[in-house]
């Protein structure tokens, strides 16, 4: 009796990912009994600690160079704004930054250049994420007319990781044994262990417009799941 290995343990192997527990690959260790292939998660949710958002500039002008000096401008208040609120200089990042012709379109005539609009994009890391809604709130203050995220993390998963791996293999164990009980065998030995998956915080959303007038932003940063999958290789008996 064999049972056949799982895809996602086959493509680890054909890859040749890091991370087996023995040199040889689950196909190639000598397996006198019945092999069997478990892919199984473990998760532990987690309180983010750490968020980052996107806030950016958006100026218009009949003509490239005032465009641009417009945008500077704003875009200096903003920044000082940040330091003030005890953003480190290491936490501000320009994301993008743009400069493009807007043009009028008329039937049968010819695109014409009506001005010009540069985009300043900062990518922001907060990491007293009870702060951000009222920061949020300063930036529109001060002129910032695009804002996307913010994005919550956790920002040192490690041990999280850990625990999450521990439940993994005991997840794998479980199932193991209930397959082999009901082929009328028992687990004999873990043949081989791979991982793969793991801890990704969300990419950043698209940009969304932010209203320049006063408000109040109130953000719930909810929770985090952090996971890993393991591919274990077992032999029955």
């Amino acid at each position: 009796m064999r049972m056949e290995m799982t895809t996602a343990a086959a493509l680890l192997l054909a890859a040749g990912l890091p991370g087996w527990a023995q040199a040889d690959t689950p196909a190639t260790v000598p397996i006198a009994g019945t092999r069997l292939e478990i892919s199984a998660e473990g998760a532990v949710t987690r309180a983010p600690d750490i968020a980052t958002l996107s806030a950016g500039v958006v100026t218009q002008s009949g003509s490239a160079a005032d465009a641009m000096a417009q945008n500077a401008k704003r875009m200096a208040a903003t920044i000082a704004a940040l330091r003030r609120a005890g953003i480190a200089d290491k936490d501000i990042r320009t994301a993008a930054l743009s400069l493009q012709p807007q043009y009028r379109n008329t039937d049968n005539q010819p695109p014409v250049v009506t001005g010009y609009q540069a985009s300043n994009q900062l990518t922001i890391t907060f990491h007293d994420i009870a702060r951000t809604g009222a920061i949020l709130d300063a930036l529109a203050a001060q002129g910032v007319n695009q804002i996307g995220g913010p994005d919550f993390a956790v920002e040192h998963p490690d041990a999280a990781l850990d625990e999450a791996r521990t439940q993994a293999i005991q997840n794998a164990r479980e199932r193991a044994d209930l397959y082999a009980r009901a082929a009328g065998l028992s687990v004999k030995r873990i043949v081989a262990i791979g991982e793969g998956g793991g801890y990704a915080p969300q990419a950043p959303r698209a940009f969304m417009m932010a209203r320049a007038e006063k408000v109040a932003t109130d953000l719930q940063p909810g929770e985090e799941k952090i996971g890993v999958t393991v591919q274990v290789t077992f032999e029955l008996q």
